[in-house]
């Protein structure tokens, strides 16, 4: 049976706003959860569940166990860029978020879908690599590194093309995945990305040498969450 969420696309939002919003809908969920305990299946807690896409202006968010020695440039420098330095309670440590990335936040029942943690985070890597797949990139899993890579070759490092990290509590989920499609990567120079000083990042038009319709790359990563969460959309 196909589990019944709401999909909304934000478009370019402030990410203060956008995590509030995830709060809310986490906290009303989990709170629903609580609430019917002692009841075997209860709809309500799949109608409730949330897919939210959106972009952000400038921003570098910290994880609660990463290491603000990752972020390189001081208060200035960032007001300079235009960026935002925020902590926050997801998983993992200091990333980008940008303009022309393409970020995903499912508030999710993962009791509802009958998966694990490890699974969830397996599925969202999995409809990545399938999204990628469609522009002729191979992607790939990375042990200990969570996340969506391309590998190396001769010319350029081990790279990663879609960040993610997330919270659970009581099986819900909130924060999630951020694609680079034509996202400007010298933001990211100002950061060790995801704490790792051995790696790259690459984004859809570094590897294929040209702009990548961001509606068109929304069409193809939500079909994909679609399939891999079994999910039934209804547009808010």
């Amino acid at each position: 049976m196909k589990k019944q969420t709401y999909f909304s696309d934000l478009g370019l939002t402030d990410y203060q706003n956008v995590w509030e919003q995830q709060e809310s809908l986490f906290t009303e969920l989990i709170h629903i959860k609580t609430m019917n305990f002692d009841l075997p299946k209860c709809e309500q807690i799949a109608e409730n569940q949330q897919l939210i896409f959106c972009e952000h202006p400038h921003v570098y968010t910290l994880g609660k166990s990463g290491n603000e020695q990752n972020l390189l440039i001081n208060h200035l420098e960032l007001q300079a860029k235009e960026a935002q330095f925020v902590k926050t309670n997801r998983g993992g440590d200091i990333t980008y978020h940008g303009p022309g990335q393409q970020v995903v936040y499912p508030i999710f029942d993962l009791e509802e879908l009958q998966i694990s943690v490890k699974d969830y985070i397996y599925k969202l890597e999995e409809a990545v690599i399938k999204t990628i797949a469609d522009y002729g990139l191979k992607g790939k899993t990375v042990e200990g590194a969570i996340g969506v890579w391309l590998d190396a070759s001769e010319e350029l490092p081990m790279r990663k093309i879609c960040a993610i990290g997330v919270k659970v509590s009581r099986k819900v989920s909130m924060h999630g995945l951020a694609l680079n499609v034509n996202t400007n990567l010298e933001y990211f120079n100002h950061i060790n990305p995801c704490g790792f000083i051995d790696k790259s990042v690459t984004s859809l038009q570094k590897e294929l040498h040209r702009n990548i319709p961001m509606s068109e790359v929304k069409v193809k990563l939500k079909k994909n969450l679609v399939e891999v969460f079994n999910l039934k959309l209804t547009e808010l």
